[in-house]
Order: C-alpha cells, then sequence, then structure tokens
C-alpha cells in the first residue's frame, strides 16, 4: 500500500496554503495498493516533534471506503467520520510549529472493518480502536518550519 500527494514529495516542504495560518487547506493525497480484503480506511496526520509526549495531531479520518484513491479534506466519501484533533475540534488543522522544522506525518491504514467511533473521538482513542484491525499501512512525511510562513510558494 501507498499514500502520496501531488502537493508534496516525500520529506518535502509542505507548501504554505496547507498550513494553520497561510490556507489551511488540507493537502490533497492519494492511496493506491489497498489489499482486496480491507473494508475500510483511516487517515491519520501527525506531528511527532510537537512539544509533549503524543506530539500533536493535526487530521484523523475514518471509514473511507477501501476503494478511495484519492484524499481531501473538502470533500470526503458518504460515511466518513473526521475525529475531533489536537486542535480540540473535528477536520483539519494544518501545521504551525512553534519552532523548527517539524515533520507532519499522514498515516493510511487499511482495515478489515469499520468503525463504530463517534465524531468526537480523541486520537488516542481513535488509535487504540484501529490497533487490532490493521491489514496494511502506508505513511508519507512532510515537512514545515515556524519561517516556511513567509515562503512565497
Amino acid at each position: 500500500m501507498k499514500i502520496s500527494s501531488s502537493a508534496f514529495a516525500e520529506n518535502a516542504k509542505i507548501p504554505k496554503i496547507y498550513a494553520k495560518l497561510g490556507g489551511n487547506q488540507c493537502p490533497p493525497l492519494e492511496v493506491s495498493g489497498v489489499p482486496a480484503d480491507a473494508k475500510s480506511l483511516v487517515v491519520v496526520c501527525h506531528d511527532p516533534d510537537a512539544p509533549g509526549r503524543d506530539g500533536f495531531y493535526h487530521w484523523t479520518v475514518w471509514n473511507l471506503p477501501a476503494e478511495t484513491t484519492e484524499i481531501t479534506g473538502e470533500s470526503l466519501p458518504a460515511g466518513a467520520v473526521e475525529g475531533v484533533t489536537s486542535w480540540g475540534h473535528p477536520g483539519w488543522g494544518g501545521p504551525q510549529p512553534p519552532f523548527g522544522t517539524h515533520r507532519y506525518q499522514f498515516y493510511v491504514y487499511a482495515l478489515d472493518t469499520t468503525l463504530d467511533s463517534p465524531s468526537d473521538t480523541k486520537p488516542k482513542e481513535l488509535i487504540a480502536a484501529l490497533t487490532s484491525h490493521i491489514i496494511d499501512q502506508a505513511v508519507l512525511t512532510g515537512k514545515f518550519g515556524v519561517l516556511d510562513i513567509l515562503r512565497r510558494d
């Protein structure tokens, strides 16, 4: 399985239009190679470099149909659920590192089921619910720094 984006390459800078203070648009994601026996997909965007023990969660979405090949925050398939992020509300909340350059890891998980989790599910609860159902997973890492908001993209 693979996750990629037309907006940035692996380990490359994320354009500022996707940052919290630069437009806060959810970057487009493409998924391929989903196992045939998958029942749903989950996407989690996590900043492991953020202060605190658990990092910072910028987006969680689950119950994406297993046939999904393109994911955007603006047009999620019917049945998909966005959970509460570290920003305290559901939906995409773009990069806004308090210092330095941070990594933003977009994980996609193929599950053997759909999840019966309400939209107020927090990231750690979501991860606990999905862990025993993972068939396959992939990750895409982008980078964004505190000074990147000044870039001209």
